[in-house]
């Protein structure tokens, strides 16, 4: 327990020094607009996404239809976060030719924290993936050790744009934890040391006649087990959005997403909405 207080002690102080050059993104990577100030100077906030599939960064996760539950609280630029998502079918991965194994349903659990200014939000996000084949016992949750741990973490930088010229661009790396190199075969992802994964997107934002409308590209500048074996583009699509009222107080948010993985040759239609 020791060992976890410091950990998440750490990351604290990491991103609190991170901030101050900026004088003053989550998820935020999937940010639409820039934030609107809001009166609430404190306010907790609370959701779920249901997903068709859980496709990032050009990535299939689960290959089922999924529900990924949100809460947080922020105030004053600050916010801390919880996000999930859990997979409604078990789901099996093939290794090679003769092997594919059983995962069981797929489930993720990160933290973040983050701080916004103006269009710029700086975030620290851990990343863990409980026991899907038991989830009550073997996950390790605060096991913290460098070479073993499940958790990683990531320190994100996004610019999201102004009203004018909605550009909005994402810079993220892996600085911690279940993120290897290469073993002495070339595979990545089973060495020993952190290989400090990046990953890179650009996006544009507009509307046209009330559908929001957001094509994308993202890629990484060298290889990784997290996202591929070389540089290139791994995750490049769109985004249609719309808002449909259902009563005067309510409205539900849905979008559809066409995304390409040029790397791997995969393709993915998703449907979503927000509840």
């Amino acid at each position: 327990m020791t060992r976890s207080v410091t950990f998440f002690t750490t990351i604290i102080v990491t991103l609190i020094i991170g901030i101050a050059p900026f004088n003053g993104f989550s998820q935020n990577q999937e940010q639409t607009q820039p934030e609107k100030k809001n009166s609430n100077p404190a306010q907790f906030n609370l959701g779920a996404d249901l997903v068709s599939r859980y496709v990032w960064r050009g990535k299939d996760f689960g290959n089922s239809p999924a529900i990924q539950p949100n809460l947080s609280f922020s105030v004053a630029g600050f916010k801390i976060g919880a996000w999930g998502s859990y997979g409604f079918s078990p789901w099996s991965e093939k290794i090679n030719d003769s092997t594919i194994v059983n995962r069981g349903n797929y489930a993720e659990m990160d933290l973040y924290m983050s701080y916004t200014l103006k269009n710029f939000t700086i975030m620290v996000y851990d990343y863990f993936l409980p026991n899907s084949l038991s989830p009550n016992s073997g996950n390790n949750y605060f096991h913290f050790k460098k070479a073993e741990t499940g958790h990683t973490v990531e320190v994100c930088l996004t610019y999201a744009g102004t009203e004018k010229f909605p550009l909005q661009l994402c810079a993220a790396t892996l600085v911690w934890g279940a993120d290897k190199g290469k073993d002495s075969s070339g595979v990545y992802g089973l060495g020993t040391k952190n290989n400090f994964s990046t990953y890179l997107e650009a996006a544009y934002l507009f509307n046209i006649k009330g559908f929001g409308v957001k094509p994308f590209v993202g890629g990484i500048p060298f290889g990784s087990g997290w996202y591929g074996d070389k540089a290139g583009v791994v995750n490049a699509g769109l985004t249609v959005s719309k808002t449909i009222r259902i009563t005067s107080d309510f409205e539900l948010p849905v979008y559809t997403s066409l995304i390409t993985n040029p790397q791997t040759e995969s393709v993915f239609f998703v449907f979503g909405l927000t509840l």
